[in-house]
């Protein structure tokens, strides 16, 4: 029997590294679907985080080719940004005499003041918010902390987006039919919410880190679809694959650098992956669902532990606390 090299390839990296275990059941038994939606955004202003680079920006692009009203790319650094606008601007100057207006804004997920502000920000200026897009993210860092004191991927992953999130549904509401996306993973499946040590204090692991703060962002758009029930604001959970950003910075570098060429074997690049991104930003036939996870452009199934109701209201309530969200409220 014929053997792919690819796999003995992937089968010795894996010895090595747990991640690579995911790459290989990545690359060898799921295949890549692409949006098939023709629908344009005439009319929408879309909100994507960490639109500066990778899949926020191709997203961004995306919605610029579709003529997106505007966009708002919220950056934590700006001269990036800005780049990311020119190169959106340029890619899209042609099209048909039609210009999306692009606004970059000041946005750092690892402060939950700069995301007031900027909430306060979109909030006073912004008369419309038909899409918000939960993309930025960090994977496998060192061990770090926020601003705030929580861990780098809980307080950027789940917390940062959460606050955001909430500050800004008055808004989405009043633009009803409005979408939330939240970028996932299927990393969520080795996730673990554990509230005794939700900061990693006792043992910290790169990879468990990352995926429980993707398991909470399953949790999140179970619980804020539920909360949003009737009011025209749809949730959705969206899976990219593996895919060739910066955001692989800190895992397997040295091999990452050295074997370019295996990596664009394996690896999808952001047109490839932004395509789930884009389906649960576009398309009509998901105009009736909400609270749901895609990948590949298709629905599937939530493990029984992320579809957990008592889990999630837990998970959400802490994260009310931890933000300063119930303190505001009851304000």
């Amino acid at each position: 029997m014929d053997v792919d090299p690819r796999f003995i390839l992937w089968a010795g990296i894996a010895a090595a590294s747990p991640l690579a275990i995911y790459l290989l059941h990545w690359q060898f038994f799921m295949s890549a679907n692409v949006c098939k939606s023709l629908e344009l955004l005439i009319g929408k202003t879309i909100l994507i985080t960490g639109a500066n680079t990778g899949l926020g920006k191709q997203a961004a692009l995306e919605c610029a080719k579709r003529q997106a009203k505007k966009l708002i790319l919220a950056c934590r650094n700006l001269q990036r940004a800005e780049e990311a606008a020119r190169d959106i601007r340029k890619a899209t100057e042609f099209q048909d005499g039609f210009k999306t207006e692009i606004v970059v804004m000041k946005l750092d997920l690892t402060s939950l003041d700069s995301v007031r502000t900027f909430c306060a920000q979109v909030n006073e200026q912004e008369p419309q918010l038909d899409i918000l897009v939960n993309n930025a993210g960090v994977f496998r860092c060192p061990y770090a902390k926020t601003e705030d004191g929580f861990e780098m991927h809980l307080g950027v992953n789940h917390l940062g987006h959460f606050l955001l999130t909430n500050l800004l549904l008055n808004l989405l509401k009043k633009s009803a039919p409005a979408r939330i996306v939240v970028v996932s993973s299927f990393l969520y499946k080795q996730g673990a919410i554990k509230f005794d040590d939700m900061n990693c204090d006792r043992s910290y692991g790169r990879l468990e880190a990352y995926s429980s703060s993707k398991l909470a962002n399953v949790l999140f758009s179970c619980e804020l679809s539920r909360r949003l029930k009737g009011t025209g604001v749809n949730v959705y959970c969206a899976n990219p694959g593996i895919v060739r950003t910066n955001i692989l910075r800190y895992s397997i570098p040295l091999l990452v650098k050295m074997l370019d060429y295996v990596v664009g074997m394996f690896f999808q690049d952001v047109t490839q992956g932004v395509q789930t991104i884009l389906n649960c930003i576009v398309s009509k036939e998901l105009e009736n669902e909400s609270g749901c996870y895609y990948t590949d452009c298709l629905k599937e199934p939530i493990i029984k532990s992320a579809k957990d109701e008592v889990l999630a209201k837990k998970l959400w309530e802490y994260s009310e606390m931890v933000t300063g969200l119930a303190i505001q409220r009851e304000q």
